[in-house]
This record gives C-alpha cells, structure tokens and sequence, in this order.
C-alpha cells in the first residue's frame, strides 16, 4: 500500500518546519511590540546618544525579523544588529518565549540535516512565502531566500539588571579542527598534485608520523563582546559575565533606563589587539599553507 505524500517523513518534517517558522516570527514580532507599549531607552551602535519611542521600535523590529539572505551574501556569515535596550518585565518576557522559538526551530531544522538533508534547500526557498507581506516587501530587496543562522541565533538578554556594559571588538578569534594526517593528504590530493606547491606539502606531510594530530585553523570574523556587571551577584555568586552580541542586548531595567556603556569604535582594529598566550599550543608558520593547518609544538 502506498504511502500518501502528506504522510511522507520528509512532509511531516517540512510542515513542522513551518510551524516552528512561523512561530519564530510571530514571537519576534511580539518583543518589538511588547517595546512599543512599554518603551524604554535604546542604544544603536553608531550613536551618540539612546533614542526611545517609535523611531527604536522599528529598529528593533528590523534586526529581530532580519532572518534573510541578501543577494551575494556568503553563506556563513550573518548581518549584525549591536544595540542596548532597557526592557521591562513584560519585554524580557517577550524576549524569553522569542528565545525559545528560536532553540525549538534550530533542534528542528538540525533533525532535517541529519534526516532528510534534500529538504535543507526547499525550506529555505518554501518558508519565505508563509509571510507574504513581509516576503512582498523584502523581496524589492533582493531578500528572497531564509537565512537559518540568523532565524536560530539567539537574543541576547541579562539576567538581571546591570551597573553597567563594556563593549569591545573582538578580532582574535579562530576555530580548531583536528585533522589526521591521512585526512590532511586527502585535501591536498584534491588540489592540482602536479602543481610544485601542492607537491612540497605533500612531500612535508609524508615526512612525519601517521598518528601525528594536525590542526586546521579558521579565522573568525571580527564580532562585538559586551562585559556585563551586575548590580548584585546572582544567586551563584557571579558578578559578571561575557557575552557576543550580533542582536539587541536586552537588560531588565524598571525605570526604563540604560546601564553605564561604552561607545566602542566603528570597526574592529586592524591589528590583534590580545597579547598571544604563553600556552600557546600551535607552531607560528603553518605547516601545510594551503589548508591552514599546523603543527601542534
């Protein structure tokens, strides 16, 4: 007996998909709302001074509903939103259940990739047309298709309220993937072998242990840190805390009022700004350039 295809997994998964999209943008939606009724001071990166009323509203409804891509945007990188907002309980609340929209929506679309993959690149073409007005003005835009990074990453939001808020640049940043040295020569065999450089560091790597651990390092896009202080401890001690900030930082603030911040420059510093570690565990030159990876000291 044949399957009906609305019974399908596959089918199933994408309208569960759908669900939880629109759930995501109907709770985003309802923080930018919960804002308009209640107001509170907004800092916008690029600012001199907080702004309140409608003019933060829209804005915060603009970086919370950004989840698309932009025509030429590469894939892995997201637009960034840096900005306080002194939220009322009502906001928080708000931005909890957006919160948890976003974690349910990201657990379901990592179940797709590990299931059924093929749907990755329907969802993301499909979702857009759930919200036809919102799709109708963007797609003037050249917003068309949905960017799941920016639909999951989470807002950011403090626990309680702060003394105050130091941003900062980070530009260090660097992912580590341990690589064996069997995968390591099977990258480079994907490169032109007739090629002298490729041949060199194939010759490199044959001249070292099998079981030796390489590691290939990725850099990071520069992002924004806020430090937060709090008022008083939390409950388990801590004073303060480390985030990055892509979106609105959201802080509990009764009387509608922003921590004490900083004004962090337009654009990261050219240059490393943190001193490299003692411990450091790589060599300095890369051991095979063309896959950036290295040699453990």
């Amino acid at each position: 007996m044949t399957t009906p295809s609305s019974q399908r997994p596959e089918y199933r998964l994408l309208a569960e998909l759908e669900a939880a999209f629109d759930a995501l943008v109907e709770t985003t939606a309802a923080v930018a709302e919960a804002y308009a009724r209640a107001p509170g001071a907004c800092w916008i990166f690029g600012e001199p001074e907080p702004v309140d009323g409608e003019r933060a509203a829209a804005w915060l409804r603009e970086a919370l509903q950004d989840v698309w891509y932009q025509d030429g945007q590469d894939g892995r990188a997201t637009r960034a939103y840096i900005g306080l907002v002194a939220a009322s309980e009502g906001v928080m609340e708000a931005v909890a259940a957006a919160n948890a929209a976003k974690a349910a929506f990201a657990a379901l679309t990592a179940k797709i990739r590990d299931q059924a993959p093929s749907l990755i690149p329907e969802a993301k073409a499909v979702l857009p047309f759930r919200h036809p007005a919102l799709h109708d003005h963007l797609r003037g835009e050249g917003l068309a298709r949905v960017h799941l990074k920016q639909c999951w990453r989470a807002i950011p939001a403090s626990e309680a309220p702060l003394a105050r808020v130091r941003l900062a640049w980070y530009s260090s940043g660097r992912s580590i993937k341990k690589l064996t040295v069997q995968e390591a020569e099977q990258k480079l065999l994907t490169f032109d072998s007739e090629a002298p450089h490729i041949r060199i560091q194939l010759r490199r790597l044959a001249g070292i242990p099998s079981g030796e651990p390489l590691a290939q390092v990725q850099r990071q896009a520069p992002l924004m840190r806020a430090n937060l202080f709090y008022r008083e401890p939390l409950e388990d001690g801590r004073s303060r805390r480390a985030m990055n900030v892509a979106l609105p930082l959201f802080v509990p603030s009764p009387d509608g009022r922003l921590p004490d911040h900083n004004l962090p420059p337009l654009r990261p510093p050219e240059t490393r700004t943190r001193a490299r570690r003692r411990d450091e565990k790589l060599e300095d030159e890369p051991f095979l350039p063309s896959l950036r990876v290295y040699r453990y000291r």
